[in-house]
């Protein structure tokens, strides 16, 4: 039952009080009411996470998020590169582990989410450890495994191309072991095709069903579909019912006795038929399993209504929670210092500049092979089309595609040959299958990790699904998205911070008061303006943190690469990289009055989220300050801020930006672990008066008002909150952060918001 709050309550009195007694831990709930995202590792395994499992509980989230745990590569810190889908990982105490993960976590009243993939098995080292793809390079086309996999046996001349070579082969480079029925090339290990073992090597090795070949050839000759350009991940046809069945039996196995109660399903826009995938496994699961999909929406995309999901997994959110406090005018400002610095393209030009490249260069087979499929007529239609998509892949219930990306594809193809692949896309399931499947891959890989790296004015703008050409959001825009997210999609995973952001919420809160005061950007030194521009920004986002050198040297250093524009992963120039790090400004910090308007971000950042609508998911140790940069610096290890929080239990006062946030954190998950009630419903709070503009606030008719100060440096700049004030709903309010102040009718800001930049209120006698 909920406590009742006194209207004398302390901001630590809030967190005690809404604690749940470890002696009768409920049951949890259907589903989620928050997420906490763990990173498991061989060096973070289930019994790591069981030993955090008191501490998360009295955190006040109801599930926690594990991310892969199926079979995987040896050592790997992520699990996407799944093995072998029918056992538990090993190297995370397997099924028993994992068991007793879930026995421990519903004993403390939570449950668990897994992250499952799909889309893409390994090409591991040894290859034996991807048992099916084994069966197949030793059957071929034949082997009951043969289906499990998109291979076009007649591009690669009867032979699946193995890019797996670190430098082309020799004539002697293989060595055949008869007896143990293998080829081997120094380490690497091939399955000899039967009846094949007695012939010379040069025959040997054309009667293979395999042709291993240097990595670089994967670029052009590459003939099974992988995940986005990475060669040792191989796409799987889920699409095959019987694929399905065999690569989900255990996950099925785990939601069916109960130890998993929610899925997050893993690059949703990489399978040949997403509603068909997620209608099987609505039926597989049942109703009462929470699903979310990986799904990537561009800022005006829906996400289909006819998707038997709860939602996606929350990058939509994130745009929105962070353009909404990104100055529009400041932001327009720093793009025009930033071209006139860098000589730039703006983002439109730099965004199909990328997309060409991508395409035509590391995407060159995939090409290669809808252009055969088309045929040389509409070869022209194909690439323009797929460039000038604006979306990651076209669905089914757009008969006419986008008409404005078959305008602009008509420009340089002729308007014929575009007709012609919208006609192929129309009337041949496998080409449009595949045709989406390409695009999605291009976005993916075009805009994340390309031009999200070249056009650079505001970095807190370029994470996955942005638009740094447009990253402000005005007020109405968020209150339009999330009266829209409670209407249709309130179980939705919301977002800040993930395992694939660029940037934490944290790092992104200092670089987006950037917006607020362009200037301070200055001419960055340095003789590649581009390179310098990005280390001033990333330098100041993560500011002064543990190991500060060497982890910015790590992040630029990766930045550069992924923009291509000096050096890249598969063309480096070691001289160019020699110079990144020397690039990063010794003096990290923030202006004070910017430090100020950042923990103003920070503290906003959270309360937004963890307010709206939506199944909001803390990201590990992102309930206190977190500041990361791109993987892997935000995939080490989770650290927990156990005393932190006891001490926040036991009366303290929170201490610094960092504990406030946590403060913040734990008393909205606990409201909505033991009061779900107050999260319903969605209005806007407009303020009244003359610094209106600077308050963004809602209230949740359930009996919640959420305030936030938006855009504080200006605020600070133009005189302070004045006489603006507040009108709130009908009842007597209680501000839960502030000493237990009661409000009615109408609040003053300057009041209100007068110790912290966010005020929470919840009604007297209200429900939940």
């Amino acid at each position: 039952m909920s406590q009742p709050y006194a209207r004398t309550q302390t901001e630590s009195d809030v967190l005690t009080a809404v604690t749940p007694a470890t002696s009768a831990a409920p049951d949890p709930a259907p589903g989620p009411r928050s997420t906490y995202r763990l990173q498991l590792r061989p060096e973070f395994p289930f019994s790591a996470a069981e030993a955090a499992v008191p501490y998360l509980a009295s955190l006040g989230v109801s599930h926690l998020h594990l991310s892969p745990v199926l079979e995987a590569v040896p050592g790997s810190t992520h699990g996407y590169d799944v093995t072998d889908h029918t056992r538990v990982r090993a190297e995370l105490g397997g099924e028993p582990g994992l068991r007793a993960l879930a026995a421990t976590a519903r004993g403390h009243g939570l449950g668990l989410v897994l992250d499952i993939v799909p889309n893409h098995m390994a090409v591991p080292s040894p290859l034996r450890l991807n048992g099916p793809l084994w069966q197949v390079l030793r059957e071929g086309p034949d082997s009951p495994y043969a289906r499990w996999f998109d291979i076009d046996w007649e591009a690669g001349g009867g032979q699946v191309l193995l890019p797996v070579l670190a430098e082309p082969p020799g004539p002697d480079s293989f060595t055949p072991d008869r007896d143990g029925g293998v080829l081997r090339h120094g380490e690497l290990e091939f399955p000899l095709r039967e009846g094949t073992a007695g012939l010379a090597l040069p025959e040997l090795l054309a009667a293979q069903w395999y042709r291993p070949a240097w990595w670089r050839e994967a670029r052009t000759g590459l003939n099974y579909r992988r995940f986005f350009t990475i060669s040792d991940l191989i796409g799987v046809r889920v699409e095959d019912p019987e694929v399905f069945a065999a690569t989900h039996a255990k996950v099925l196995e785990l939601v069916r006795d109960g130890v998993v109660g929610g899925l997050r399903i893993d690059h949703v826009d990489g399978l040949a038929d997403p509603e068909g995938y997620l209608r099987r496994l609505r039926t597989a699961v049942g109703e009462g399993c929470w699903v979310v999909v990986e799904k990537i929406l561009a800022r005006h995309e829906r996400l289909s209504p006819g998707w038997p999901v709860a939602g996606t997994t929350g990058y939509d959110a994130l745009h929105r929670v962070d353009g909404v406090l990104t100055d529009p005018a400041g932001s327009a400002e720093l793009a025009l210092r930033y071209t006139q610095f860098t000589g730039s393209a703006q983002w439109r030009e730099t965004a199909r500049a990328c997309a060409r490249e991508v395409l035509t260069g590391d995407l060159a087979a995939e090409l290669a092979a809808l252009e055969r499929a088309a045929g040389p007529e509409l070869a022209a239609g194909v690439k323009e089309l797929l460039i000038a998509y604006p979306v990651y892949r076209p669905y089914p219930g757009e008969p006419e595609l986008d008409p404005g990306a078959l305008a602009e594809a008509a420009a340089p193809a002729g308007a014929g040959a575009v007709a012609g692949v919208r006609d192929l896309v129309l009337r041949d399931p496998a080409f449009a299958a595949r045709f989406a499947q390409t695009s999605a891959a291009l976005r993916a890989k075009s805009l994340e990790d390309r031009a999200f790296y070249r056009y650079a004015p505001l970095l807190s703008a370029t994470e996955v699904g942005g638009d740094p050409g447009q990253p402000a959001l005005t007020p109405a825009e968020f209150h339009a998205y999330c009266a829209a997210l409670d209407r249709d999609w309130p179980g939705s995973g919301t977002v800040l911070s993930t395992h694939d952001t660029k940037r934490s919420a944290d790092v992104r809160a200092r670089i987006s008061v950037l917006s607020q005061a362009p200037e301070v950007m200055g001419a960055p030194a340095g003789p590649d303006p581009q390179l310098a521009w990005v280390a001033r920004q990333t330098a100041l986002g993560l500011g002064e943190a543990p190991e500060r050198a060497e982890r910015l040297a790590e992040a630029l250093l990766k930045a550069v690469r992924e923009a291509a524009l000096h050096t890249s992963w598969t063309d480096q120039d070691p001289a160019y990289e020699d110079t990144v790090a020397g690039y990063a400004p010794r003096d990290p910090e923030l202006p004070p009055e910017l430090a100020e308007a950042a923990r103003a971000n920070l503290l906003g950042m959270t309360l937004l989220h963890l307010a709206m609508p939506g199944v909001p998911e803390v990201y590990q140790g992102a309930e206190t300050e977190y500041r990361a940069l791109v993987d892997p610096d935000n995939r080490r290890p989770a650290r927990f801020p156990r005393e932190v929080l006891a001490r926040l239990d036991a009366g303290a006062a929170p201490r610094g930006p960092a504990e406030e946030k946590l403060a913040l954190t734990a008393a909205l998950l606990r409201l909505r672990r033991d009061r779900p009630g107050l999260f319903t419903g969605y209005a806007p709070l407009p303020a009244r008066g003359p610094a209106a503009e600077h308050c963004l606030a809602f209230a949740r008719p359930g009996g919640l008002v959420a305030a936030a100060t938006r855009l504080s440096h200006r605020l600070a700049g133009a005189g302070g909150w004045r006489d603006t004030v507040l009108p709130l709903p009908p009842g007597k309010w209680t501000a839960l952060l502030d000493r237990g102040a009661a409000y009615e009718g109408e609040a003053a800001l300057g009041e209100l918001l007068s110790a912290r930049p966010v005020a929470l209120l919840v009604r007297e006698g209200g429900g939940g």
